[in-house]
């Protein structure tokens, strides 16, 4: 699901802020890397407001509902907010949080990876992946992003262990935010892949599933998302 992504002019502004960023015990991208990149986003630039996909079965996809998109895009706007003007997000077969996100703020950075071609409607704000091939992404987006968000398409060990190496991909080494939407019985793998917890508040479906869903993350949330249980 997604809705908008309209931005390559203020992608380009906030990575300005990022190389412009004075604090030199925090990790920055090269300039080089960050001209890169915001090449790479600047192409977004122009895009119109856009409607939400049917769920298609056959590719294991099922929207979240409306109050458990609200929740978690909440808690990565917040997450956001903390890690300033230079937050970038990439979003991980979670195009219902691309949605979301874009909905609450039109101009926030959000990257949406997903298998599914139709969601190159979104142009720049897409990008092809498929979890099999877990580093077959553009160099530029290697430790780009300070909030990376994943919800592997089926809940078999080799989907989430292929995941959990783009989220790492992805991340900024030792400054990033980690959530991952997935079915309660990965919470072993989760701990073990990526040093996730399980939080209090439960993920729920459009469509009724049997699977009990939670979400993990790698931060203490303070008691939003029902805090660590």
């Amino acid at each position: 699901m997604a809705v908008t992504g309209d931005d390559g002019e203020r992608a380009a502004a906030t990575l300005e802020a990022v190389e412009g960023e004075e604090d030199d015990s925090r990790p920055l991208l090269s300039a080089r890397a960050l001209e890169a990149l915001t090449e790479f986003l600047a192409n977004s630039r122009g895009c119109s407001r856009r409607l939400l996909v049917s769920e298609d079965w056959r590719l294991s996809q099922f929207w979240y509902d409306p109050d458990t998109a609200r929740t978690v895009a909440e808690e990565i706007m917040v997450l956001c907010a903390a890690a300033g003007s230079s937050c970038l997000i990439g979003c991980i077969a979670c195009p219902t949080i691309y949605t979301y996100l874009k909905k609450m703020n039109p101009s926030i950075a959000v990257h949406l990876l997903e298998f599914d071609r139709r969601f190159e409607q979104y142009g720049a704000d897409f990008t092809f992946y498929d979890y099999n091939q877990p580093y077959e992404l553009p160099s530029v987006m290697r430790h780009a992003y300070q909030v990376v968000i994943a919800d592997p398409p089926y809940l078999s060990q080799e989907c989430l262990e292929k995941v959990a190496r783009t989220v790492s991909f992805l991340a900024r080494p030792e400054e990033s935010y980690l959530l991952l939407l997935t079915g309660e019985v990965q919470e072993e793998r989760a701990l073990e892949l990526l040093k996730l917890r399980p939080c209090g508040f439960r993920p729920r479906h459009s469509s009724k599933l049997g699977n009990e869903f939670r979400i993990f993350t790698s931060y203490d949330p303070q008691g939003r998302l029902g805090g660590w249980a």
